[in-house]
């Protein structure tokens, strides 16, 4: 086709060539203002630039954009730009594939830059390793502590979602990459927590110690800057167990709490389980048969199946709960409640009602504590301590290391013998008066 002068009105009524056969064909109109620029027109009306030109003997073809993305003046301008690098000796495709590599070798590296700031990591590490770890080991709650000592906390209108909230960390260090904190910022952030409150100092460092050796294993640091530094204060590690009466009125207020909660606590102390444990019952897991509760090692803190027979209060318990979907504690049939913040503040606010005037409170005490009750309870009961480690999956004792090699027995009369006299001693003190 005859090179013309473009314009904007002939450019806006180019059309793609007909062919003899009367079908619409692609067509390249010269600009007869800027030697080697193409108007491209496509069989479907749609239009574009390109640069045709020849670079060391060969034809070569450069395409500019868009039309009207790419408006004509531009479109001459950037035509003018190409031959000029012609004439120094450079391919101008070449270079705009160059060009286009280090744009996008900037954008990723600003991506990377923004993924490593501080506050990100910290997100990404509730998301992959906080919350995870914590239903992991049956305490599905947990995370939410460390969440909020580094800074952060779920979105009240989305349970799913984090949210910047205060802190020890995110708000001294937003901003900043992670691989700019060095040991010194971790000491001064630390000893400045421990002015103010000694044992948050020790929940800090173990806090922003995890986030950055989980750095390390993904590769994010080469090394962490807590190593060599040391809990600030000294503290006694937490041994708290329920009293009889104390367990009474635990008891009490999970009778009045109701689905799901309530028949959750009294499960716990029976049963002598993790909380994510009891939470997660499948349907599936209970044994009707056998009356035993079934966890797959992907259920269980330790990565091995455990069996727990289940005693007559406990088993009715489980039978008197819906099953909705495939568990028997969810509110949406898909997986199951997590919420134990709320339920352990509520069961708190009815043991305080109970109380007489001249009661005292008790004192703090978790939902984790009614595992260690059960194993106390059980001990008192005279169940021997094998047996113990055996109904809670335990393995730091009596069948740690060659023992837990060889030591292949069941011990599944043991632990429903045990359960069954742990039962009972817990149903007899709930119906003393």
């Amino acid at each position: 086709m005859p090179a013309d002068v473009l314009t904007v009105t002939r450019i806006d009524g180019a059309q793609p060539r007909i062919s003899p056969s009367g079908k619409a064909i692609r067509t390249e109109i010269p600009d007869a203002r800027q030697p080697g620029l193409y108007l491209i027109v496509q069989p479907n009306g749609k239009k574009s630039w390109a640069v045709r030109y020849r670079h060391a003997g060969r034809p070569k073809k450069l395409t500019l954009g868009p039309y009207p993305g790419l408006e004509l003046k531009k479109a001459r301008r950037l035509a003018g730009n190409a031959f000029t690098a012609l004439a120094e000796g450079h391919d101008p495709a070449a270079l705009k594939r160059a060009n286009q590599e280090q744009e996008r070798k900037a954008a990723l590296e600003k991506k990377r830059g923004q993924r490593d700031l501080f506050e990100n990591i910290a997100r990404e590490f509730v998301e992959r390793y906080a919350k995870p770890r914590a239903i992991k080991k049956g305490r599905p709650d947990a995370w939410k502590e460390t969440a909020r000592i580094i800074g952060l906390k779920a979105a009240p209108d989305d349970p799913d979602k984090l949210i910047e909230h205060r802190g020890e960390f995110i708000p001294h260090w937003r901003g900043r990459k992670v691989q700019e904190i060095t040991k010194r910022d971790v000491v001064e952030r630390i000893e400045k927590v421990a002015d103010r409150a000694p044992i948050m100092a020790n929940r800090s460092l173990a806090a922003i110690r995890k986030l950055f050796n989980w750095a390390v294993a993904r590769d994010i640091l080469s090394a962490s800057p807590c190593a060599g530094i040391s809990a600030p204060s000294p503290e006694q590690g937490r041994d708290r167990i329920l009293s009889d009466d104390e367990l009474r009125l635990v008891w009490a207020a999970a009778d009045g709490e109701g689905w799901p909660f309530g028949p959750i606590v009294k499960l716990l102390i029976l049963t002598g389980q993790r909380e994510a444990e009891v939470a997660g019952i499948r349907c599936d897991e209970i044994d009707q048969a056998s009356r035993v509760w079934n966890l797959a090692a992907r259920r269980t803190k330790n990565n091995e199946r455990h069996e727990v027979p289940l005693s007559d209060a406990a088993w009715e318990i489980i039978e008197a709960q819906p099953k909705i979907g495939s568990f028997r504690f969810s509110i949406d049939g898909k997986r199951p409640v997590t919420t134990f913040s709320r339920a352990k503040d509520k069961i708190d606010a009815a043991i305080a009602k109970a109380l007489r005037p001249d009661d005292k409170p008790i004192p703090h005490w978790t939902f984790h504590d009614l595992r260690r009750t059960a194993v106390s309870g059980m001990a008192r009961l005279g169940i021997a301590l094998p047996v113990i480690e055996k109904v809670i999956n335990h393995k730091s004792g009596s069948f740690r290391g060659v023992v837990g090699v060889y030591q292949r027995h069941s011990f599944a009369d043991e632990k429903r013998a045990a359960l069954d006299a742990w039962s009972r001693f817990v149903i007899s003190l709930t119906e003393r008066q």
